[in-house]
C-alpha cells in the first residue's frame, strides 16, 4: 500500500526562512491548513531540537481551520560558509471525531495512516541594499513625523487596548479586594494607637499614685514620732512623782 499524501496545505510548503542577524531570538511561522472534513492530528518534529522552540509543537486541526506555528531559532554565532543542515518535519494522522487522548492515538497509528511534510532550514543575512532600503524608510518616517509636528497635517491615533469583561471584572474584584484590606490596616493602627494612648494614661495615673502613697508615709511617720515622746515623757513624770509621794 502507497503512503498517504499529507492532507495539510504548508505555507512555506518547503524552506523555513531565517533572517538574521542571529545575535537574538529569530522567529519564523509556518501556517498549517486543514482543507479537508475530518480533523486532523499533527506533530512538528527537527533534527536539532536544541536550536529551536516550537509553539505549538502538536495539536488537533479542525476541518477547515488554519493554525500558525511559531518557530524560534535561538541565537548563535553565524557562520555564512556553512550550510545549514537542520531540518523539519510535520507528521499527520486523521483523528476520530470524539479523539481527545493524542498521545494513545499517536502510539496506536499504523505506519500506513502517517503523513508527512518536510521543511529545510535557510539562514538569510540583510543585504546591502536591504539595509539601504531600512535606512530610507526609517528616514522618510522621521521626515513624515516631522512635518506632522510643524503643520499637523498628519495626526496620530492613540492605540486603545480594550479588556473582555472577563479581565475588567478580576481587575475590579482585586481592586475591591485590596481596598478591603486597606481599610482593615486603618482600623488596626487606630486601635494599637488607642491602646497606647491608654497604657499611657495608665502608667502615668499610676506613677502619681506611688508618688502619693509614699508621701503619706513619711507625713503617717514623721507624725507618730512626737506622740511617742509624749507617752514616754508621761512616763517618766509619773515615776519621779510617784516617788516624791512616797
Amino acid at each position: 500500500m502507497s503512503k498517504l499524501e499529507q492532507i495539510l496545505i504548508l505555507d512555506p510548503p518547503t524552506d523555513l526562512k531565517f533572517r538574521g542577524p542571529f545575535t537574538d531570538v529569530v522567529t519564523a511561522n509556518l501556517k498549517l491548513k486543514n482543507p479537508s472534513e475530518r480533523k486532523v492530528c499533527f506533530k512538528v518534529k527537527t533534527t536539532a531540537p536544541r536550536r529551536y522552540c516550537v509553539r505549538p509543537n502538536s495539536g488537533i486541526i479542525e476541518p477547515g481551520a488554519t493554525l500558525t506555528i511559531s518557530v524560534m531559532l535561538q541565537p548563535f554565532d553565524y557562520d555564512p560558509n556553512e550550510k545549514s543542515k537542520h531540518k523539519f518535519m510535520v507528521q499527520t494522522i486523521f483523528a476520530p471525531a470524539a479523539a481527545t487522548d493524542t498521545e494513545a492515538m499517536w502510539k496506536d497509528a499504523k505506519p500506513d495512516d502517517l503523513m508527512d511534510s518536510k521543511l529545510r532550514c535557510v539562514f538569510e543575512l540583510p543585504s546591502e541594499n536591504d539595509k539601504v532600503n531600512d535606512v530610507d524608510s526609517a528616514s522618510k518616517s522621521a521626515a513624515v513625523l516631522n512635518s506632522s509636528k510643524v503643520d499637523g497635517s498628519v495626526s496620530v491615533k492613540p492605540v486603545n487596548v480594550a479588556l473582555d469583561d472577563s479581565e475588567m471584572k478580576k481587575i475590579l474584584e482585586e481592586c475591591r479586594r485590596l481596598q478591603t484590606e486597606a481599610s482593615k490596616l486603618n482600623d488596626e493602627n487606630r486601635r494599637l494607637k488607642d491602646e497606647g494612648l491608654r497604657l499611657r494614661r495608665f502608667q502615668r495615673s499610676e506613677h502619681v499614685t506611688m508618688n502619693s502613697s509614699s508621701a503619706l508615709g513619711h507625713e503617717s511617720r514623721a507624725g507618730s514620732l512626737p506622740s511617742l515622746l509624749v507617752v514616754i515623757a508621761a512616763v517618766f513624770i509619773g515615776f519621779f512623782l510617784g516617788k516624791f509621794i512616797l
